[in-house]
């Protein structure tokens, strides 16, 4: 992978990024990262801003654009917001919620047939990861503390979708804590259609 794009995936998964630190996680010298994030910045793809540090010279950090972001694109967005407004014209509002509800019950299905040869938490945990990463999530998983689960999600592939239909987040979130029922109870701790970076889900061992 061409080094700007692994910039651009740093940048993606991990937010906001001095070249320092970049550079440390890449591999190479600060210099030669300053140099790819000036050419990722001249292609627009990046910006960058002075952050004051509590000790010492405030710190210039970098963050994707726009045009950054959209380097990750959504599946088909067109289509799906054409497809989203077709049924609202054709069926109403039922009919959407139906459309929903039918692709919640396929992907509950083949969640719960990934999920179920899997006897620990934690193992179901990073295999949720694993599918949704494979729809296009970039999907990783962190353990704060024992029992609890950080299912973090750097992409939305329907964000389109989801901002002119917020039922499929609502149904994301359902269909979670369905897969896990019994298990752990899911909460969404960060969203971004709420301004967040990404879509993080805090998954909490019951019992």
């Amino acid at each position: 992978m061409p080094s700007i794009n692994r910039i651009l995936y740093l940048l993606k998964t991990r937010g906001e990024q001095t070249a320092q630190v970049l550079a440390a996680d890449l591999g190479m010298t600060a210099m030669g990262a300053r140099q790819h994030l000036l050419a990722a910045e001249q292609q627009g793809l990046v910006e960058s801003f002075m952050e004051k540090r509590s000790i010492g010279r405030p710190a210039r950090v970098w963050r994707l654009t726009e045009a950054g972001h959209a380097r990750f694109p959504e599946r088909h967005a067109d289509l799906t917001l054409t497809l989203i407004e077709g049924v609202k014209s054709l069926f109403g509002d039922n009919g959407l919620d139906a459309l929903i509800g039918h692709r919640e019950q396929q992907m509950r299905e083949a969640y719960r047939l990934a999920m179920a040869p899997l006897s620990s938490l934690a193992a179901k945990v990073e295999r949720l990861a694993e599918l949704r990463s494979a729809e296009g999530y970039m999907a990783e998983v962190e353990q704060p503390e024992e029992g609890r689960w950080l299912l973090i999600e750097n992409h939305c592939p329907i964000c389109t979708a989801a901002q002119h239909c917020q039922q499929f987040c609502r149904s994301e979130l359902a269909l979670f804590n369905e897969c896990f029922a019994g298990d752990a109870k899911v909460s969404r701790t960060e969203h971004l259609l709420a301004d967040g970076r990404r879509c993080v889900y805090l998954i909490e061992a019951q019992g």
